[in-house]
């Protein structure tokens, strides 16, 4: 009953959120400098991501191929390719550099 409870609590809290963002969308305004912030917080979080993801946390050996996907990934996200093809290229690349 209360896992029921939890599970509706959840659907009417994410279809409010939904619903608050396009109705609210021009009736709200953010001053210039909260949205710099905002879109630079973005760009350190995600470069802190690739950091924390591609370099060695010292449970193991330095190995190449996972740096190497992460170069690839970024220059094909560069080039904006697919997102599809960027996680496949960048897969791939790991994986078959780690079985070489």
């Amino acid at each position: 009953m209360i896992l029921a409870a939890s599970i509706i609590a959840l659907i009417l809290g994410t279809y409010a959120f939904r619903w608050v963002g396009p109705a609210l969308r021009d009736r709200v305004r953010f001053p210039a400098r909260a949205v710099r912030l905002v879109e630079v917080g973005a760009v350190v979080l995600l470069a802190a991501l690739v950091a924390v993801t591609t370099l060695p946390t010292g449970s193991g050996g330095f190995d190449f191929a996972l740096p190497a996907g992460v170069l690839v990934a970024g220059v094909l996200a560069w080039r904006k390719q697919p997102i599809l093809l960027i996680i496949l290229a960048a897969a791939a690349t790991t994986a078959l550099l780690r079985l070489i």
